[in-house]
């Protein structure tokens, strides 16, 4: 049975049609990963000489979601924010499975940086569930104005930097 990635994350009841044209109820549990196989006790096949019927088995196959990734319990997800949100902090809006939620971008955030989200995550059990991971990126304008340009200029000029020699440098001091 083929389902949406947030029915299998958030759960979800299907129906399923069965070869002898019988049509069942799914429950779909929160959490289901793809792959899974889910038994319904006696709603397969009848038995050989009038034996009871046999279970069903489904096995879940759960489209991709465009947003979110799943790595074990965890869900990951790419969120953007402005650069003045990067450099100065601020609360904004993130996705998750369960709807929007308000996160704290901390001041002086680069792409690349990530905030858990605890309990956000895909169901682990009955009363646990992993984590969601908000990857920042930071996403300029597409026609950034001459003001911000020139600002850039400004600032550069008196406080250079050379992100790629530090990163470089790191790298080599690790490897001591």
């Amino acid at each position: 049975m083929k389902v949406d990635f947030l029915e299998a994350a958030r759960g979800a009841v299907k129906n399923v049609g069965m070869t002898n044209g019988k049509r069942l109820k799914v429950t779909i549990p929160p959490g289901t990963r793809p792959g899974q196989i889910l038994r319904l006790r006696g709603q397969g096949m009848p038995g050989l000489g009038g034996g009871e019927a046999g279970d069903a088995l489904v096995e879940i196959a759960v489209d991709p979601h465009p947003v979110f990734r799943v790595e074990s319990d965890d869900v990951h997800a790419e969120l953007p924010v402005t650069l003045a949100e990067a450099v100065l902090g601020g609360r904004v809006q993130a996705e998750t499975i369960d709807g929007p939620v308000m996160v704290t971008v901390p001041e002086g955030s680069n792409t690349g940086t990530t905030l858990r989200l605890r309990g956000k995550g895909l169901a682990k059990g009955a009363d646990r569930r992993g984590d969601h991971f908000a990857v920042l990126k930071v996403v300029l304008p597409a026609q950034p104005d001459s003001e911000l340009v020139e600002f850039v200029r400004s600032w550069n000029a008196r406080h250079p930097y050379r992100v790629r020699d530090e990163t470089a440098k790191a790298d080599s001091d690790d490897s001591k």
